[in-house]
């Protein structure tokens, strides 16, 4: 399993499997090769909702939010 970490705080977001981590490298911009920070936010994750994600990665995404307009 893959860990994701909140980049503010530090703190364990929760863990994916390699087909969620695959995906999210998919659909979120790498600003560089070595890039391992994506950025997120409320209107990029129901994107990824509508477009068919995997609900439990939707959902710890949703839940990592926690309240906030963004993150990385």
């Amino acid at each position: 399993m893959i860990q994701l970490h909140d980049k503010e705080t530090s703190g364990l977001i929760g863990a994916i499997n390699e087909v969620q981590l695959q995906y999210l490298i998919d659909q979120l911009e790498e600003e560089f090769d070595e890039d391992k920070d994506y950025y997120l936010d409320i209107v990029t994750i129901d994107v990824m909702a509508n477009n068919g994600a995997d609900p439990a990665l939707i959902d710890l995404l949703r839940a990592a939010l926690n309240g906030r307009a963004d993150m990385e």
